[in-house]
């Protein structure tokens, strides 16, 4: 069978497939590393050419596009027969694999966004530990650029889309709105986010711009210019990497604080699919299945750094150990995926471009919400027509 994996996912896994073939002997996997940057047309290509693998790695913001164009296999009679443990999984990334009723992804790895913190420096701000709330996170976040502490910069975000709809998804803001047809920023749970948001910037708690006013994330943070910031996983390596060892013990990991209590975060990652039309499919569900079986996410793990998607390995060393990682196993409880259409990254772009317009006051943020709900609405013109018709379904499409 082929297998496309992408990125450093590609570079790491080869010991995992041949731990595999040990275990099948019968079976060999044809392993093809791909490029993150060059994934996605590849796989537009491959479908058009009729070219596709059995199995691969996807992203799970492009899973709706492949099932609208009736690629993948439906995996939810599988997983009935096959007795897997889904409550294992932790539900907001196994939400994100399913489009109208259709299981079309297992979960390999998870991705989410909590916040990293400076801990003696919070504890010189008077807080022992990272505040729940948007206020008092706000009130924590004045006393961080003021003295003792006298950061240049309380909170650094990364420079997307991310934060703002992690906000508007806290509010219980609906992002779009008649079976995600229609744009719906202008609704006032999404107004709420998106002035705390610009707050911030308007506070300057947070660089406007991240190249021009803030040097190294993580150089900035050592040096005490900066501290905290909103990062996924792969941040935990590089601070292990960068940071001297006198500040090794100095930094810790939090979920993000909610409007009133505890928040939501993002459900990211990636999962395993298979593709229509695959000629071993007997052999790439006993792939998929090893994959995520929790030793092999737990080697997965160590050999990657990539989040598992299964609570029980969460209790197994090192994870169980690792006090820098609660931040994330305490927010993967609370996690949301996005929207599950295929036009999702087209508006995510458009949600960064207001943002951005906004923050800079170029428009008002009524006049960017509007705006950016008007260009949506075109941008998702085409679902309306299909919706209109009787006809869309995502599989119902080739």
């Amino acid at each position: 069978m082929v297998f496309w994996v992408f990125g450093r996912e590609g570079e790491q896994v080869r010991p995992l497939i041949e731990a595999f073939e040990l275990e099948h002997p019968d079976l060999r996997v044809d392993l093809q590393q791909i490029p993150w940057s060059a994934a996605y047309e590849r796989l537009l290509t491959a479908y058009v050419g009729g070219q596709l693998p059995d199995v691969a790695q996807m992203g799970n913001s492009w899973l709706a596009r492949f099932a609208e164009l009736h690629a993948l296999e439906d995996l939810g009679t599988w997983i009935r027969e096959a007795d897997l443990d889904t409550t294992d999984f932790f539900e907001g990334v196994w939400m994100a694999n399913r489009i109208d009723g259709c299981l079309y992804g297992l979960p390999w790895y998870v991705d989410t966004r909590v916040i990293f913190y400076r801990t003696d420096l919070l504890r010189r701000a008077g807080y022992e530990r990272m505040p729940t709330t948007w206020s008092e996170w706000s009130r924590l976040m004045h006393r961080l650029v003021a003295p003792p502490v006298g950061a240049r910069y309380a909170l650094w975000l990364l420079p997307d889309w991310s934060s703002l709809v992690i906000f508007g998804m806290q509010n219980d803001a609906p992002l779009l709105g008649a079976r995600g047809a229609y744009g719906n920023f202008r609704d006032e749970r999404f107004r709420r986010a998106f002035r705390f948001y610009l707050s911030l910037f308007g506070a300057r708690l947070v660089p406007l711009s991240s190249t021009t006013q803030l040097g190294s994330v993580y150089q900035e943070f050592a040096r005490g210019q900066l501290v905290l910031f909103i990062s996924g996983p792969w941040s935990v390596g590089e601070l292990r990497d960068r940071l001297p060892d006198s500040l090794q013990n100095r930094w810790a990991t939090a979920p993000l604080p909610g409007p009133e209590g505890p928040g939501l975060s993002l459900a990211g990652g990636a999962s395993l699919v298979i593709f229509r039309g695959s000629r071993h499919p007997e052999a790439t569900r006993k792939l998929i299945r090893f994959l995520t079986r929790p030793d092999v996410q737990l080697r997965f793990y160590e050999l990657t750094g990539d989040l598992p998607v299964r609570r029980s390995v969460w209790q197994l060393p090192p994870l169980r150990d690792d006090r820098q990682i609660d931040g994330f196993r305490e927010q993967l409880a609370r996690i949301r995926p996005l929207p599950t259409i295929p036009e999702w990254e087209a508006i995510a772009a458009r949600i960064h471009y207001y943002a951005e317009a906004a923050k800079r006051g170029l428009l008002s943020p009524e006049e960017a919400l509007t705006m950016l709900d008007r260009e949506v609405d075109l941008l998702l013109d085409k679902r309306r027509r299909w919706i209109s018709a009787g006809e869309y379904h995502p599989a119902a499409h080739d």
